[in-house]
């Protein structure tokens, strides 16, 4: 026991001679007697000039170093300054081994970060040629001299009293871009930090850019928790304030906020905020959201909700240009929430709701993090499109011609993008107003995979009637392959055409179908390339402010020689079931089949329609069936019965509907050829129906003469047989 006493009792003097000798050297040696020796070792080992302006003092209880006026120059110029620093270490805690840390104060420190034009940073150059490659042979034998199994570790008993730097500045400038960025008034404080105890932490600082010029005030408190083992983290309180300006915000200045508490835990991999919000400007989201998992599979867990807020004062209160709309009142109500969950790598929207002004989505959707494949269902109730177009102005004519002169056309398809979408879509409206049409009832099923776009389903209903469309795009090669098929029952053309393009010259009930085939990843190529037909018929119409009636009667009055004396002939033909086929080739649609029946008419026609040009050159012709008119010029004799009324149609069919239509001279030749065949087939009729009355008429007489009065019953039976 004796020898344990003693051996306890050496050890004892053994720390309070350690004490004792720090004690002695702290008050006799002067550090500043040193700085000589501290600069030069400096200037040896590194391409660093020290400069030790001010005095080095430190002190034994508590156990301390502070610096003055320290500053480093590289090649002639400063790299880093310093006004001040403090570091102080309990004395008694380092013999505990349980180290705290009185005070760490670091004042006016000014770096200088510059790159040159070839794109080297000065921080490079700190070591002398050749110290970089020996570095990795020393790092590479500090792992086999520190390497622990995972967990053996000790925890860390850290506490330090008071944390505090202030006015520290960072400039950086890279002279290749002429870009500079500035950190100043760069303040950290924090007291009472224990590891396992929550702790009050402050920052702030500004920082400025030059391309483009843009600067944060920023100032962020919270209170922070971390464990001994540093692997497990929280913030509670948290309130970041951000205030901003310059050149992306055209001036002015916007504050951005983030509030609420979050916690991490590294080993678990797990980590939820709490309560969190962020805002910009006028725009606030708001979270409660639990992670799992921090590699590329996370499980989501919570809830998102953005704020109604008006995206026009959004674009305002961030200097952007104002967004003008047909209706001013659009753009200013406009929310979201959902909630967040899904398995393993998923994102998960549920319960989703989107209001844009007057309309509400519903729906839900996920998002895979693996292969970002996106299946998405919304319905929605109703919205009027044209509110949100730009407003019409004057010069809205004169931009077609402008877009063209513009410059190259470009492409319709971002092909690599189409290519690598994964995509399983179905949207629903209950009404939607565009370019003023009125469609309800929308269904919209579409798919991608591979490069190949199926838009399965496009279905809905249409100035009473129904339409339904699906197309494909094959955009696996760099020429994509487009195919359309449509069918359209039963659309009233009138209105259709009137909302579309305040065309007015068709009305009836329209039945379509539609088989189009086209490649190309350009308007002008689509056009070109296409091939396919229409099919069109239409039970009862009428040809608006145009009169076929009045042009036929003008051809068969002029064959009757005789004028028109009707000058009330009204503005529109009515005609039951017009039908054909428009064969598409390119920007031409072919038409070589029209047929539709009119009042006493049949109208038969054929032609081309150039919609790259909005020409119409149709020949059409009137054939007279039956009476068609009360005027008396007009009456249907044997000669005109049958013959063909030439129509032309020909012009611009969007800028000139009634002005397309009217009586063809140059072809009424052939019509007065038909007439003059008609008359004198019924001439040979007339000339051969008299000289047979005067054969019958001197058969009579011979026959009288030769049976006499005597042969009146032979005359009797011969005047019957020719009566028959």
């Amino acid at each position: 026991m004796k020898v344990i006493r003693y051996a306890l009792y050496a050890v004892i003097a053994l720390i309070v001679l350690a004490v004792a000798a720090v004690a002695i050297a702290v008050a006799v040696i002067n550090p500043n007697d040193y700085k000589p020796q501290i600069e030069a070792a400096v200037e040896k080992h590194t391409n660093l000039d020290l400069i030790l302006e001010g005095d080095i003092g430190w002190s034994f209880i508590p156990l301390g170093l502070e610096l003055n006026d320290v500053e480093a120059t590289l090649e002639g110029e400063r790299l880093v300054a310093l006004e001040r620093l403090v570091a102080q270490i309990d004395f008694w805690s380092l013999i505990a081994m349980a180290p705290r840390v009185n005070t760490f104060l670091l004042d006016g420190l000014d770096a200088r970060l510059v790159v040159n034009e070839q794109g080297e940073g000065n921080w490079t150059r700190i070591m002398p040629e050749g110290e970089p490659a020996e570095a990795p042979e020393a790092a590479a034998a500090e792992p086999a001299e520190t390497t622990e199994e995972p967990g053996t570790g000790e925890m860390l008993d850290f506490n330090v009293e008071n944390v505090e730097i202030t006015n520290a500045r960072i400039h950086y400038n890279d002279l290749g871009t002429g870009q500079s960025v500035t950190l100043e008034d760069f303040t950290v404080s924090a007291s009472n930090i224990t590891l396992g105890s929550e702790f009050p932490l402050d920052i702030r600082f500004k920082v400025e850019t030059a391309q483009p010029q843009f600067a944060v005030d920023g100032s962020i408190s919270a209170r922070v928790n971390a464990n001994q083992a540093l692997n497990e983290f929280a913030v509670s309180g948290l309130k970041a304030i951000f205030d901003m300006n310059g050149e992306p915000f055209g001036g002015k200045s916007v504050k951005a906020e983030v509030a609420g508490s979050l916690q991490a835990n590294l080993e678990e991999e797990t980590a939820s905020l709490n309560d969190f919000t962020a805002s910009l400007a006028n725009l606030k989201l708001s979270t409660n959201l639990n992670i799992r998992g921090f590699g590329d599979q996370p499980a989501l867990n919570g809830r998102l909700d953005i704020a109604s807020f008006s995206l026009k004062q959004l674009m305002s209160n961030l200097g952007q240009p104002a967004i003008e709309t047909e209706d001013p009142d659009v753009l200013k109500a406009i929310a979201l929430s959902t909630n967040l969950g899904g398995q393993p790598g998923t994102v998960a929207l549920s319960d989703l709701k989107i209001t844009l002004d007057d309309t509400t989505f519903n729906g839900g959707g996920s998002y895979n993090l693996t292969n970002g494949g996106l299946t998405f269902n919304l319905q929605g109730d109703k919205i009027n499109a044209d509110r949100y177009l730009p407003p019409a102005t004057d010069e809205d004519e004169a931009a077609p011609q402008q877009t063209a002169e513009a410059g190259p056309e470009g492409d319709l398809l971002p092909l690599e993008t189409l290519r690598d979408l994964l995509l399983d879509i179905d949207f629903g409206l209950g009404e939607l107003i565009i370019s003023n049409l009125t469609i309800n009832e929308i269904k919209a099923s579409t798919t991608a995979k591979d490069g190949l776009l199926q838009v399965d389903e496009f279905s809905g209903k249409l100035y009473d009637g129904s339409f339904g469309a699906n197309v494909t795009i094959d955009a696996r090669t760099d020429n994509p392959k487009w195919r359309v098929r449509s069918d359209v029952t039963n659309v009233k053309t009138l209105p259709l055409l009137t909302d579309l393009a305040e065309v007015d010259m068709l009305s009836g009930a329209a039945n379509l179908k539609v088989a189009v085939d086209t490649n190309g990843n350009r308007v002008s190529a689509l056009r070109s390339n296409a091939k396919g037909e229409i099919s069109f018929n239409l039970a009862e119409g009428m040809l608006r402010n145009m009169n076929l009636t009045r042009m036929a009667c003008q051809g068969i009055a002029l064959a009757n020689q005789e004028t028109l004396g009707t000058t009330d002939w009204g503005t529109h033909t009515p005609f039951n079931d017009m039908r054909g086929t428009l064969k598409i080739d390119g920007n031409t649609l072919n038409n070589t089949d029209l047929v539709a029946a009119l009042a006493g008419m049949r109208l038969e026609g054929d032609g081309t329609v150039d919609m790259e040009q909005s020409q119409l050159d149709y020949e059409l012709g009137l054939r007279i069936v039956g009476e068609i008119h009360r005027d008396n010029a007009c009456r249907v004799t044997e000669y005109v019965q049958n013959v063909v009324i030439p129509v032309e149609c020909r012009g611009n069919f969007v800028e000139n509907p009634a002005g397309l239509c009217s009586f063809d001279g140059s072809r009424f030749r052939d019509t007065l050829k038909d007439i003059a065949a008609n008359a004198a087939r019924a001439k040979v009729r007339e000339e051969t129906d008299r000289a047979k009355q005067r054969a019958e008429e001197k058969a009579r007489e011979e026959i009288d003469k030769r049976l006499g009065e005597d042969g009146e019953r032979v005359r009797d039976a011969v005047r019957g047989l020719f009566n028959r």
